[in-house]
């Protein structure tokens, strides 16, 4: 889950990590108070799940109340990649001497952690890290030590900080990587962590992602930080329903059971897609080892309210779940949907008692299903049907 700007700020705040006031806004009366109450110079910024905000008009300074105010009438209602503004932050005016880069994420491919840090902040870290990654220490982070006070000086020296800066910066570091450990996050991002005019490190803008995992068992909390409201309502529905599913932009539904086979089922669906039209996969769903009929059913329901959806690949793989329950699952599951039911199924199945789930599609004759014997034939043919 990407938290907003200003939660970031306040769970920043929280582990002492220094930040400026911040107050978050919905209307521009809400806005002129903000500023009224912070005094002086302040910012009133977008909250947003997204970047370039300032290039699309949702950063402004306001140098009195009646200009915040002004700000936020420009700011609200404004479309910026997609995201409509409901609300924005009026933040403290900063004295920037100096901008710079941290963050600490999940190293996946490593299964480690990894630091990424740059006395030139600013800009976004991927340009930089095109333009002049001479300019991105990249710091691996043992999870078992995290970052310590020796860790996040060594940091600092990589990332070529003045000497004189490395004390302070580096005692930010670690209450940034307490943010991380303590929120269960899979990345905490500060663009820009400045120097003051004053001399102080401070973080002005932070990014945090949070792991869902770790939120549903160890923060419960975090639940009150989720935008509802902003959420996409078909991930919304499935996160109801216990599936793991996320929405791409495709127009081949797929279902599987187990992450690995979903993915491999993605990639052999894009590939397949190029002869047919380019099409390619609208989702990642995992049903796990339970495919019983309303499993079946509340994914396919899922999938099929997506209307960029063409055609449905069911890619699974019997192990402990038999062949036959999926098949009488899908079965059941087109029962269930009735009407609702109205674009072309693929089905292929494979492992235990396989030939058992074939014939008891085949008996079924439903006139949306095909059935194929191979993963390569039935991503073809679900392609095939999608570009039809």
């Amino acid at each position: 889950m990407d938290l907003y700007e200003y939660q970031a700020r306040d769970l920043f705040e929280k582990y002492e990590v220094p930040v400026l006031a911040g107050i978050v806004a919905d209307t521009p009366e809400e806005v002129k108070a903000a500023a009224e109450k912070i005094g002086g110079v302040v910012v009133v910024k977008a909250q947003v799940k997204t970047g370039g905000r300032g290039k699309a008009g949702g950063v402004k300074v306001a140098k009195t109340p009646d200009e915040a105010y002004e700000a936020a009438k420009a700011i609200l209602g404004l479309d910026i990649k997609g995201h409509v503004v409901k609300r924005v932050m009026v933040a403290q005016g900063a004295d920037i001497a100096r901008e710079f880069y941290f963050s600490v994420l999940l190293d996946r491919a490593n299964r480690s952690y990894l630091s990424l840090c740059s006395v030139e902040g600013g800009m976004e870290i991927e340009q930089l890290a095109v333009e002049k990654p001479e300019a991105l220490a990249r710091i691996e982070v043992n999870p078992l030590d995290g970052i310590t006070k020796e860790k996040a000086v060594e940091i600092a020296r990589a990332a070529n900080f003045d000497e004189d800066l490395v004390e302070k910066v580096s005692d930010v570091f670690v209450k940034l990587y307490d943010v991380y450990k303590g929120e269960g996050a899979t990345l905490v991002e500060v663009n820009p962590l400045i120097l003051s005019g004053a001399g102080d490190i401070i973080a002005l803008d932070g990014k945090i992602t949070l792991d869902d995992n770790a939120s549903e068992v160890r923060h419960p909390e975090h639940e009150e930080l989720e935008d509802k409201d902003a959420a996409d309502p078909l991930e919304a529905k499935a996160k109801a329903n216990g599936l793991n599913y996320v929405k791409l932009d495709g127009q081949v539904g797929i279902i599987g059971n187990g992450a690995g086979l979903v993915m491999s089922t993605l990639d052999v669906v894009a590939y397949a897609g190029e002869k047919h039209g380019g099409v390619k996969p609208a989702n990642f769903l995992d049903i796990g080892g339970g495919a019983n009929a309303q499993v079946m059913a509340n994914g396919l329901d899922v999938i099929l309210g997506d209307e960029q959806v063409k055609s449905v690949f069911v890619n699974v793989f019997g192990g402990i779940t038999s062949c036959v329950a999926v098949a009488e699952g899908i079965v059941k599951a087109l029962e269930i949907l009735g009407d609702a039911a109205t674009k072309p199924l693929v089905v292929r199945l494979d492992g235990n008692q396989v030939e058992e789930g074939r014939a008891i599609l085949a008996a079924a004759n439903h006139p949306l299903v095909t059935l194929a014997s191979g993963m390569d034939e039935g991503a073809d043919k679900a392609a095939e049907l999608a570009n039809a």
